[in-house]
């Protein structure tokens, strides 16, 4: 007995060899149901809703598995920390905030994460998501966007339909290609594009300066961003390549 509880513990299992980018996919062991391991990687584009613009610069790969009806998509969403133009000046209008923190400390990325079950493999493929506003300055809660009111993404690579103001845009369809060796289906430069999707009011953002009681400011963070912002009046690109395979060869 002594000797057991000494005894290193299994860890998991690694993916099959040639299959290491969908190491985040569940094993079939614990999640039978997933059936299919997909990897979608956003190289660049834009996220602009109100009055910010953000450029895509940090890839942002979702990566997991779906079950067979090509839904219940479990896994992770890694990247997408984004450095936001104008900074946390531009998002509050506090442009005192320069002489207390200095050029470096205003600077104001935005981090988006998962807030709900993505559809990936339907068309339009839905993302539900929040923006992380991430500045020492706005506390660690400033959020646009939550899981109970998330900022939904309908992305096509067709053609939109949005109210207006905004017109209709048109994204671009992927080269397919098929890996014939580890049987992984490839969709390569596709841009998915969305300009339908409304946006929320931030919340959550406080002033922390100096150890001082916080204060709320998502109203002036509000103001300065254009937020809630209807829909038809925001939009994305998402440059984005794909992979697809069966999980059954990931985890045999």
């Amino acid at each position: 007995m002594a000797l057991m509880l000494f005894a290193p513990v299994a860890g998991a299992r690694a993916p099959a060899k040639g299959y290491e980018e969908f190491a985040a996919c569940p094993d079939r062991l614990v999640k039978p149901a997933i059936s299919s391991c997909i990897r979608v990687n956003v190289t660049g584009g834009h996220f602009q809703m109100g009055n910010k613009d953000v450029p895509i610069t940090d890839p942002i790969i979702l990566s997991g598995g779906v079950n067979s009806g090509g839904t219940g998509f479990e896994g992770t969403m890694t990247g997408g920390k984004e450095k936001v133009p104008g900074g946390v000046i531009g998002l509050t209008g506090l442009t005192w905030l320069a002489e207390f923190l200095g050029i470096e400390a205003l600077t104001l990325y935005a981090q988006t994460e998962l807030a709900g079950t993505p559809e990936l493999l339907t068309e339009p493929a839905v993302l539900p998501i929040k923006v992380h506003l991430i500045n020492s300055a706005l506390g660690s809660k400033c959020y646009v966007g939550s899981t109970s009111s998330p900022i939904t993404l309908h992305l096509t690579t067709g053609t939109t339909s949005p109210p207006p103001p905004n017109k209709p845009i048109t994204g671009v369809s992927p080269e397919v290609e098929f890996e014939e060796k580890y049987e992984i289906i490839r969709d390569k430069n596709g841009e998915f594009v969305d300009n339908s999707f409304s946006a929320p009011g931030a919340s959550g953002c406080v002033l922390t300066l100096f150890g001082f009681i916080p204060i709320s400011i998502n109203g002036l963070v509000n103001t300065s961003s254009g937020l809630p912002a209807a829909a038809g009046t925001n939009e994305t690109r998402q440059k984005f390549n794909l992979a697809l395979t069966a999980a059954e060869l990931v985890w045999p």
